[in-house]
């Protein structure tokens, strides 16, 4: 009986160790995570949660087109990281609704990232549904709460054009390279 309770202790110990490393992890994506980032955090908590980074709020005015509350997250070093938008417009009080994914670092568990191709979404990930609108191909993948644009310019000339179209996942290219990786949560 002794034998088998070392095994056992040795994988739990692994398990726990391996799902602590995840949590640490400054670059992690996953459903209700991104990097520092999740789903509980409150845009009044940004400040003290990136107190080594540069946060920007991009708030404009009525008078302006497009009313938002942007906030840009800036590595120290000047590089962007993440685009944030309250899930209340203009709630500093809110949580986060949507975050752009900018710096390559942040990953899912399967690697995929803002640099990642069409091929690493379909090898990696179930496809929920892919809307087309006037210049991208919006690929939802519900499993992360997460959606890719793919550039029109990235598809067959006979879909780039037409906003009535069914794009499905066999006509993207798997070289076609992600515009905008975005998460949301509600």
């Amino acid at each position: 009986m002794k034998k088998h309770i070392l095994p056992l202790f040795i994988l739990a110990s692994i398990l726990l160790t391996s799902c602590q490393k995840d949590e640490d992890n400054p670059f992690l994506i996953t459903a209700t995570q991104v990097g520092k980032l999740n789903k509980e955090i409150k845009i009044n908590q940004l400040d003290s949660l990136y107190q080594e980074d540069s946060l920007v709020k991009q708030v404009s005015g009525p008078m302006q087109l497009r009313a938002t509350d942007e906030i840009q997250v800036f590595e120290k070093g000047g590089d962007p990281l993440l685009t944030l938008e309250p899930l209340q417009e203009f709630d500093s009080t809110s949580t986060i609704g949507y975050i752009r994914v900018l710096d390559p670092r942040f990953k899912t568990k399967a690697g995929l990232n803002s640099q990642s191709t069409f091929k690493d979404i379909v090898e990696n990930y179930k496809i929920s549904r892919i809307e087309n609108t006037i210049s991208s191909a919006v690929v939802f993948l519900d499993e992360i709460n997460a959606y890719i644009s793919i550039d029109k310019k990235e598809l067959p000339s006979s879909l780039r054009y037409d906003t009535d179209a069914k794009i499905r996942s066999s006509q993207i290219p798997d070289d076609a390279k992600i515009k905008y990786f975005m998460i949301y949560w509600d």
